[in-house]
């Protein structure tokens, strides 16, 4: 018998209850496949808009390399650590002393390249449209945003040798964050944007790098070089003024009309913030917030080297504590002798 309150339909036998799930499912079905027919459609309409100079470019004939590059990488973070579970450490230490200088140098060549491009090609720092000519100039920008693209992929490597090494604490969600979508949305902006506004930001972020690689360079030349690097904390503070430099300017881009897509604009200023956010709690958690901790080791400290010389001199003070004591029942005894002379002289 069939519930109450359920129609006429679906009393009885259970045919027109299964028809009419298969009709919803047919339903939710043809959504679906209207949704990846639009995408596809979509897709192929914005090829037609890319820009032709790097379509034979590698990794940039399709998005299907760079996404599979970044699932391997997904991919590994999971089996990476179950893998080096019960093994020892790799020290790698001087595979990072190569690795990060030469990140060092691509990163200064990039910087070099995106400043030179943009000087010949007279950029302006305010509002510079994406020039999709053969002009010298504009090519050679073209190349060194793809070589920062690619330095992007690169990159993934520093995740790989904090697995190798052990040291699974320093793969952070910002660290994981900040490496898969950095390589992943860099291919959008070279496909269809490689020139104009895009230099800004990049030329801006390889400064950065070639800083970031010199201490990690550095870092990995061992103790002797490690106690002379006390600038680490500033490079997350010029990360983040990085950041907001690079919401004011989408921002001036914005409100000057800059011939450039509006949508990347937006995009760019929320994914700006993201970072700002990310990073501001690293820098809370890593630098203010153990302040406290630090101040109470200092007094511990303080209390431990009172205690310790408590301590040492605590027989001193305690013979002066006793001296005292008896000089203090001495005087006693002295004034109640002089009252009892005094007594027996008024009774005389």
């Amino acid at each position: 018998m069939a519930p109450i309150g359920l129609p006429l339909v679906f009393r009885g036998s259970g045919v027109p209850f299964a028809k009419a799930n298969l009709r919803l499912t047919l339903t939710a079905m043809e959504i679906v496949t209207h949704l990846i027919n639009d995408t596809i459609e979509l897709y192929k309409w914005t090829l037609t808009i890319a820009d032709k100079r790097v379509e034979k470019w590698p990794l940039m004939d399709s998005p299907l390399p760079t996404l599979a590059i970044s699932t391997s990488y997904l991919l590994f973070l999971w089996l990476g650590p179950k893998y080096m579970k019960n093994r020892e450490a790799f020290q790698l230490r001087k595979t990072l002393v190569i690795y990060n200088f030469s990140m060092v140098f691509l990163n200064l060549f990039i910087f070099k390249e995106l400043f030179m491009a943009a000087r010949a090609a007279q950029y302006s720092y305010i509002c510079q449209p994406v020039d999709y000519s053969e002009d010298p100039n504009e090519v050679r920008m073209a190349g060194a945003l793809w070589w920062y693209f690619i330095s992007k992929g690169i990159e993934y490597l520093d995740t790989v040798f904090f697995i190798l090494r052990k040291k699974f604490s320093q793969v952070t969600f910002l660290h994981v964050y900040h490496h898969c979508t950095m390589f992943t949305l860099w291919w959008i902006g070279i496909k269809w944007v490689a020139g104009g506004q895009s230099f800004f930001g990049a030329h801006m972020n390889a400064l950065i790098h070639v800083l970031m690689y010199l201490y990690y360079g550095l870092a990995s030349c061992g103790p002797k070089i490690q106690k002379y690097l006390w600038w680490k904390k500033y490079l997350t503070i010029i990360q983040m003024v990085q950041f907001h430099v690079t919401i004011g300017h989408t921002a001036l881009s914005l409100y000057v009309n800059c011939d450039f897509p509006h949508w990347m604009h937006y995009s760019l200023i929320c994914y700006a913030i993201t970072f700002i956010i990310l990073f501001g709690n690293f820098y809370y958690q890593t630098y203010r917030r153990q302040q406290p901790s630090r101040r109470e080791a200092s007094s511990s400290s303080k209390a431990g080297r009172a205690f310790s010389n408590g301590t040492l001199n605590g027989p001193s003070k305690a013979a002066g504590g006793a001296a005292l004591m008896s000089s203090k029942e001495e005087k006693t005894q002295e004034n109640s002798g002089r009252r009892k002379r005094k007594g027996r002289a008024k009774r005389d």
